[in-house]
């Protein structure tokens, strides 16, 4: 699922973001994506953001994900 960061910090070593999914932020591993920025996009799975997107790529998959009536969002 695609998100936003809105904040980057660390936890015990590991880098973390709150990630925002339409309204819904959750607290996501980075380790994956180390050049990942404020504001940027990225896609999650199980907790951990896995690549950076561009935001219309984001956009559009989170529309489709409302149109299934996923996440809540």
């Amino acid at each position: 699922v695609p998100g936003k960061i809105l904040a980057i910090h660390e936890s015990d070593g590991m880098p973390m973001g709150k990630v925002e999914f339409g309204g819904i932020a959750k607290e996501i591993c980075l380790a994956y994506v180390p050049e990942a920025e404020v504001g940027d996009y990225v896609l999650v799975h199980a907790g951990y953001a896995i690549t950076r997107v561009d935001e219309d790529e984001a956009q559009e998959t989170l529309k489709m994900i409302r149109e299934m009536g996923g996440l809540g969002i």
